[in-house]
């Protein structure tokens, strides 16, 4: 079970973070891997990790706020491998700013990384996965796709977003083969919130989380490899939180 051999896999914003954790996951599981970013080093280190892992990779660059960069990443795995079976949509950024003082060009970045990217993304390879009648398209969510965080309203409105959007496309390509479906993650210190989980906001977090610890980036993979595997068949328009009881928890103490 959970066997992706003979698997294409492609992870945007899979150098760093949840989305490294989730192609190196992949790649243990048996999938050839594309893990691509804005950055040519940081993709080139990831793809000796899958080298040396015995995985078939490239080495792309791409940015998801430009469509060209994203069909040119699809291209080129698609020449390569000859398919592309799953994609991974992990590419986001936040900035904490309190809503009635945030400009309006941050606003647009941030929708334009967060929810704009992967809906280029999903429309690119969607097409593809269309034509051969498979794929499983796995979206990053966010536990503020269900909470609110304060200071943070662009990006919960940019997650909450990508919610709805995985439920569009699940529902409009369920009979065609391809599963779409999201993954929440809860706390995992990452470069992107580190300075923040230690801060008050931080231990908040960890107090309201009911496993009293944050995660590790490695425990999102394995959801990873089941919504990207045979055994998801009969899954799609799912959002599963990995989150150690946080959306489940009221008072804790």
């Amino acid at each position: 079970m959970f066997n992706l051999e003979g698997k294409c896999a492609v992870v945007v914003g899979g150098t760093s973070g949840i989305g490294k954790a989730i192609a190196l996951g992949l790649a243990a599981a048996g999938a050839d891997v594309v893990a691509s970013s804005r950055s040519a080093e940081p993709v080139d280190a990831v793809a000796e990790i899958l080298e040396a892992c015995g995985r078939r990779t490239l080495r792309v660059v791409s940015d998801v706020t430009d469509r060209r960069s994203i069909q040119d990443l699809h291209d080129a795995v698609k020449s390569h491998f000859g398919r592309i079976d799953i994609l991974v949509n992990s590419a986001g950024i936040t900035k904490r700013v309190p809503t009635l003082e945030f400009p309006e060009a941050l606003w647009q970045s941030i929708m334009n990384v967060n929810l704009n990217g992967t809906l280029r993304a999903c429309q690119i390879f969607g097409a593809s996965m269309l034509e051969q009648g498979y794929g499983r398209i796995i979206n990053i969510a966010s536990l503020s796709t269900f909470v609110a965080f304060r200071d943070v309203a662009a990006y919960g409105a940019s997650k909450a977003a990508v919610g709805a959007l995985t439920r569009s496309l699940a529902v409009e390509w369920a009979d065609r083969g391809v599963c779409v479906n999201a993954i929440a993650p809860g706390i995992f210190p990452t470069d992107l919130n580190r300075a923040l989980l230690d801060s008050p906001r931080g231990h908040e977090l960890l107090l309201r989380t009911p496993m009293r610890r944050f995660g590790v980036v490695e425990e999102v993979a394995g959801t990873a490899v089941f919504l990207a595997s045979e055994e998801s068949a009969y899954v799609t328009g799912q959002i599963v939180a990995v989150d150690g009881g946080y959306l489940a928890s009221g008072v804790n103490q």
